[in-house]
């Protein structure tokens, strides 16, 4: 729903004048008294499809497209080197390739609105392809290690090294480009579905660049075992990013407060207010995919009428959004001299 302002609107109250908006969502008119009149918030018009923020789908398709150009790319090195090192990065982009499918499958589920069963939405679904993209990583640095282990047991030469190192950069430099893409849309609309795909597609960057740099020096040295030697140590660099990306999946699905730096602002805001008169407490936060929800009780003066109250928790609310973008909140309306009011912080009051 998007809010527009009008200042033709004297009523302070909430006034809900259906018109439909250029993207066929719904718009709400209220007057300046209502929320308070904050020109950084209402100096324009915005309309959007709710509180999500555009489809992410595309760039799962994305990630999808590069696996398959990678398991080409790479696939051709090996064969016209013989390394193992390039082996392991060619089957690494079939693990990337099936992360991006599940990536793909839990976005679109993501997107999906509330419904009965589901009323605070889908979101958390990305934090199953998050956890299922550190299990491919882990996975990866296993056939990695056991494919490295036999050649070192077993070294082989290397054939037309030249062609192949070219191919497998080309392949990098795909993959590093798409990841940049992914991370830096992961991290503004927080999906850590994207910015999951894109840590494991740069773990694949690291395995070329290790993988480039040990058949180099096999070329240049004749030093065979260099190549399995640097393809186990490229496993063991990878497995710190699959530990790290399980260990965020399982933060998500426990409903982990927000990050530190989000804390903060909505603390900043609630003190500009607490200036005012006003009080707060039982600020609740947490990550659902994209979505973000916040709780939090506002004690008012206990004279003011409910419809004084309800403005001002507008107000806050308004801003908090301004500063956590998608957010979903819930404000607990209280008067500030009943000791009860006191003694509802605690989660199971």
């Amino acid at each position: 729903m998007t809010t527009v302002f009008d200042h033709s609107l004297q009523d302070p109250f909430l006034r809900p004048e259906h018109n439909p908006c250029p993207t066929g969502s719904t718009c709400l008119r209220v007057s300046r008294h209502a929320l308070g009149y904050n020109p950084a918030l209402f100096n324009r018009a915005s309309c959007s499809n709710g509180m999500l923020p555009p489809a992410l789908k595309r760039y799962a398709w994305l990630s999808i497209a590069a696996a398959l150009a990678t398991i080409l790319l790479k696939g051709w090195a090996w064969w016209l080197t013989g390394s193992v090192g390039m082996l392991s990065d060619a089957l690494e982009s079939f693990v990337n390739l099936a992360g991006a499918m599940m990536a793909l499958a839990m976005l679109s589920l993501a997107a999906q609105p509330a419904d009965d069963n589901h009323a605070h939405g889908h979101g958390k679904a990305e934090y199953f392809s998050s956890a299922f993209e550190g299990l491919l990583i882990f996975l990866a640095a296993v056939g990695i290690a056991y494919t490295a282990i036999e050649r070192l047991l077993n070294p082989q030469p290397l054939e037309a090294v030249g062609i192949g190192l070219a191919v497998s950069v080309a392949a990098s430099i795909i993959n590093l480009i798409t990841a940049r893409i992914l991370m830096g849309v992961g991290r503004k609309y927080k999906s850590i579905a994207l910015e999951a795909d894109a840590h494991h597609l740069l773990t694949d960057v690291w395995t070329s660049a290790g993988v480039i740099a040990g058949v180099g020096l096999v070329w240049a040295s004749g030093w065979l075992w260099l190549d399995p030697v640097i393809a186990l140590l490229v496993a063991l660099n990878i497995v710190w990013t699959g530990w790290q990306l399980l260990q965020r999946s399982a933060a998500g699905l426990m409903d982990v407060s927000l990050p530190a730096a989000d804390l903060r602002a909505i603390e900043d805001i609630l003190d500009r207010y607490r200036t005012q008169g006003l009080d707060f407490h039982a600020l609740r936060t947490r990550q659902s995919g994209t979505r973000t929800f916040i709780s939090f009780h506002l004690l008012v003066p206990g004279a003011w009428s409910v419809k004084q109250g309800h403005d001002w928790s507008e107000r806050i609310e308004a801003d908090i959004r301004q500063a956590i973008p998608y957010a979903h909140l819930t404000t607990h309306l209280e008067p500030k001299e009943d000791p009860v009011s006191l003694a509802d912080q605690h989660l199971d009051r």
